[in-house]
């Protein structure tokens, strides 16, 4: 579905995206939609194996797709090597901008005098901005977020509502923050005296490049010393967390609750999937991918692997069984050397 007013041809698609065109030319797309759900103005896409039985059926008005699927779709197609990264570029045209926020600063805006302040600004109620801040041009910055003393942000930042960036943090061009996410509060710095904690001040920063999305109610620690680092393009999902000290590689994107321990190097181009984790202390190959609630417990030195110690589900009954032997590993374990060495002390005698 599609809330946007613009309609273009199919031809005029796949010129703009450089994109093989079969069938008519002239039908208009006014919107997108899934195989199954499309109407005869919107335009779908198939990149998931699982979705090409809906296929045949489809009523789309054309359909980005592989070479190798095109002789089953029964009606226009746009032929793509990546169908869903063209899909993601075509259905920018169709963003509903109504909820975009018109230029402007609210009167209810707190702004200290010494912040510097871009042009082309939206900034919305109740917003405030502390002293020696810059804001760079072209930002929006949504309703109750709060940005700390010293803080800059590059040009074309959107922050959507109820965002929290603490001081002295610096984030680059075209950075996206969702509603609820935290940059900057205090990492998990304690020492043990005796009979109590005493908490380690968290003298560093955070470092985000340009193009990021940090997700709702993500949350990305401050250093202790150094500054936690995020380069470009890196993508995080809602309920992230990046603990103190972590550097995160360019284009690396992490899922839903995925988490970081302290000090923490990943790589370029990671993947961390849902739930996934990597402990502290730890480096992380470029182009590693670690699957769902899987955690790496030590560095992974060679690149471009995937890392899984995930155990699937099964029935109760069944996983209460393996558990009793499991308890019973190093039994069997002790037995099983015990058994080898009088094997091989037979083998010998023989």
């Amino acid at each position: 579905m599609s809330a946007a007013n613009n309609t273009y041809l199919l031809s005029d698609l796949a010129s703009r995206f450089q994109l093989d065109l079969t069938g008519d030319g002239e039908i208009p797309v006014s919107g997108v939609g899934t195989l199954h759900s499309a109407g005869p103005e919107q335009l779908s896409f198939l990149a998931n194996p699982g979705y090409r039985k809906d296929l045949p059926g489809t009523r789309a008005a054309a359909v980005i797709l592989r070479q190798q699927d095109q002789a089953d779709c029964p009606v226009p197609a746009l032929v793509s090597d990546d169908p869903y990264l063209s899909y993601a570029r075509i259905a920018q045209l169709f963003l509903d901008n109504a909820g975009k926020p018109a230029t402007g600063i609210h009167p209810s805006a707190v702004i200290d005098p010494s912040a510097e302040l871009g042009k082309n600004l939206s900034v919305g109620p109740h917003v405030c901005i502390g002293p020696d801040c810059h804001i760079g041009d072209g930002c929006s910055i949504g309703a109750d977020s709060v940005i700390g003393a010293g803080s800059r942000l590059g040009a074309g930042c959107v922050i959507h509502p109820n965002v929290t960036i603490a001081h002295r943090i610096q984030i680059g061009k075209r950075v996206i923050v969702h509603s609820g996410a935290v940059i900057g509060s205090d990492g998990f710095g304690l020492a043990f005296a005796a009979d109590h904690w005493e908490k380690v001040p968290q003298l560093g920063g955070v470092i985000i490049g340009d193009d990021c999305e940090i997700g709702a109610n993500t949350t990305i620690d401050r250093g202790a010393i150094e500054d936690t680092v995020l380069e470009e393009d890196v993508r995080l999902d809602n309920q992230v967390q990046i603990a103190h000290n972590v550097h995160v590689g360019a284009h690396t994107a992490m899922a839903a609750r995925a988490g970081v321990a302290g000090s923490t190097r990943i790589g370029k181009y990671c993947m961390l999937a849902g739930n996934s984790a990597a402990t502290g202390h730890v480096d992380i190959a470029d182009r590693t991918t670690i699957a769902g609630a899987s955690v790496a417990f030590s560095s992974i030195d060679e690149a471009g692997q995937t890392w899984s110690g995930l155990i699937p589900a099964q029935p109760i009954k069944d996983w209460h069984k393996n558990l009793s032997r499991l308890r019973r590993l190093d039994e069997f374990a002790r037995r099983l050397i015990k058994l080898e060495k009088s094997i091989g002390k037979n083998n010998t005698n023989d």
